[in-house]
């Protein structure tokens, strides 16, 4: 391939990554998830205490000669991923202890821009048969962005606050591994050692992703995360070097219905809605001038002026100045802060600005 090739979104590749990476053009992939092999080092098999076998991973793609040959490994793909991400794309890369800390040290080395590292605490975790150390419990997602300094990458705040019963999202995600009927098999046997859960998926791509963006994942393996982008209406580029893999991902996907447009819409950012100045409430006729303004406890008032002030006592100014004022605190957010009576009963002036938004919008 040449950097002349032309990005067929929605395609799953089979080849190495790191030439199907270098064929891409610059700048052409919003976001990447990465899920390589973790160079696992394991010698001999493992066994439960009732002597079966358990389905560890032994494949050849994740053997490697040394440390040295799995940091070549890690250096070039990155190299390539880097390249090909915009400037204000991201990336995510999984791992367990075994190779997460050589590939945090290579994603510095390059010039990645670590955001979060996020601790996935498995819920069913495979126990330690051997009982000689503790059980390992979690992987580590390394989020981050090619971007010195780490600006204008995407990150659905409100979204993830939403997905957590309005609480912020913390860096360490409590999720159950695969299994069940989600858990490809064949001939009784898992398809893939290392199958994502796909609730794990959901949660990267609502958080750092947006409809109609491009989601490149270089390790694609059964396609957990080209079912999750097509559920959630992005595009996906898939790269693999095992045929079979790839066969198991293209009827997975082919089986996966699109959300409706409606169905997809996050919270939006705060930051991203239109500002409404209290005035306009004002200049609209939802709060008429000479009314007064409450806190939730009735504890102050404030009288609006025609212009969008408000006074109290002394003080005259902006809610905000104002509620900041009265309280004898630094600052203070009026919209939360203030209320105005309807009824008798107190109600919160941003539900106003939330009216006048989606009339705008």
């Amino acid at each position: 391939m040449s950097n002349t090739y032309k990005i067929d979104r929605n395609r799953i590749h089979l080849g190495d990554s790191v030439q199907v990476l270098s064929g891409m053009p610059d700048a052409s992939v919003d976001l990447v998830f990465a899920d390589p092999p973790y160079n696992l080092q394991l010698s001999g098999e493992l066994r439960r205490p009732n002597n079966s076998k358990v389905e560890g991973v032994d494949d050849d793609w994740d053997r490697f000669d040394d440390f040295a040959s799995y940091d070549e490994f890690t250096t070039a793909w990155l190299t390539q991923v880097r390249r090909v991400l915009k400037p204000r794309g991201g990336l995510w890369v999984i791992g367990s202890y075994h190779n997460i800390f050589r590939v945090g040290a290579i994603l510095q080395d390059l010039g990645f821009w670590i955001l979060n590292d996020v601790v996935w605490r498995k819920t069913n975790p495979m126990p330690n048969f051997r009982g000689k150390r503790f059980t390992n419990a979690h992987e580590t997602l390394i989020w981050c962005t090619p971007s010195p300094n780490g600006k204008g990458y995407t990150f659905n705040y409100e979204a993830m606050k939403a997905l957590n019963e309005d609480l912020q999202m913390r860096s360490d995600w409590l999720l159950p591994i695969c299994t069940g009927g989600e858990r490809l098999k064949q001939d009784g046997q898992k398809a893939h050692p290392t199958q994502k859960p796909e609730a794990l998926l959901h949660r990267v791509l609502l958080a750092s992703s947006n409809p109609g963006d491009l989601v490149l994942d270089p390790f694609f393996g059964t396609g957990t995360t080209g079912a999750v982008a097509k559920l959630l209406g992005r595009d996906f580029i898939g790269i693999d070097a095992n045929p079979g893999y790839i066969d198991l991902a293209r009827a997975r996907i082919d089986a996966v219905t699109p959300l409706r447009d409606e169905d997809i819409d996050v919270t939006p950012s705060k930051r991203a809605l239109p500002r409404i100045p209290f005035g306009w409430l004002v200049e609209r006729g939802m709060l008429n001038p000479g009314a007064l303004l409450y806190d939730a406890r009735r504890r102050y008032a404030a009288q609006i002026r025609a212009d969008g002030s408000v006074v109290a006592d002394r003080s005259r100014g902006s809610i905000h100045q104002v509620g900041a004022a009265v309280q004898g605190a630094p600052a203070c957010n009026g919209w939360t802060f203030w209320c105005f009576e309807d009824r008798g009963q107190l109600i919160p002036i941003d539900l106003l600005r939330q009216k006048l938004r989606a009339e705008l919008n």
